[in-house]
């Protein structure tokens, strides 16, 4: 299987007084199409820096990212912003959804920023809130959903304009244990039905879920294994 990610020597070093801290140290490691890839380690070690470069949204000091052959790590902002609408879906601890809107119409804002309009985008939203199973609070706001409903939007916002990656970051951070395993479940099934995944968390059990576990420590990759 062909790798969708490609991350090649990536350092990434923040300025502090005089000095330069380096949050990774020469990161190199590839993730393949329909992988499903969990990193962990100690808060501090650079997971979260490295979810950031892989999705575009930081630049690494050196070294390379390239996702589905294409390199990402020095696109101007612009392109970054319309590679990341359309090739990267996104996942918080915290779900950013819009409180005034509905749960379908914050779903369908990556669609309309994409372009999609009217009975079309109301219709894959629709269906995207069936696949997270939320089709009955399609007209529901974020305060009148439970957290883990709130995330399952959050999920469902994430794949609107069908990524084939999607980046999660401490996604089960804020929910109690038993929601926390529906969204494990929730996960596994997306990876089943072909989503390439890549979750930071400190989560045991939603990491040995997954089908790698990569261990970092030090903004440096330590450990990489197959977890099952």
């Amino acid at each position: 299987m062909s790798a969708l990610v490609e991350v090649r020597d990536l350092v990434r070093e923040y300025p502090m007084g005089d000095e330069q801290v380096a949050a990774l140290r020469g990161v190199t490691f590839d993730v393949d199409g329909g992988d499903y890839a969990a990193i962990v380690g100690p808060s501090g070690c650079g997971k979260s820096t490295l979810l950031n470069l892989i999705g575009v949204i930081d630049r690494p000091t050196s070294g390379s990212v390239a996702i589905g052959g294409d390199r990402v790590d020095q696109l101007p902002d612009a392109k970054a912003t319309e590679f990341r609408l359309r090739r990267i879906g996104f996942v918080f601890q915290r779900f950013y959804l819009m409180q005034a809107l509905t749960a379908r119409e914050n779903i369908e804002l990556p669609l309309a920023e994409a372009g999609l309009k009217g009975a079309p985008r109301r219709e894959r939203a629709r269906a995207l809130l069936d696949y997270v199973g939320l089709g009955a609070r399609e007209k529901h706001r974020p305060s009148q959903l439970s957290g883990g409903e709130q995330q399952r939007v959050a999920i469902a916002r994430a794949l609107a304009n069908a990524p084939k990656l999607l980046l999660a970051d401490e996604p089960t951070g804020e929910l109690d244990a038993r929601t926390g395993a529906e969204m494990i479940a929730l996960f596994e099934r997306l990876n089943s039905d072909g989503t390439t995944i890549l979750v930071v968390t400190h989560d045991e059990d939603l990491a040995s879920a997954a089908r790698r576990v990569i261990h970092m420590r030090d903004g440096a990759i330590i450990r990489d294994e197959r977890a099952r």
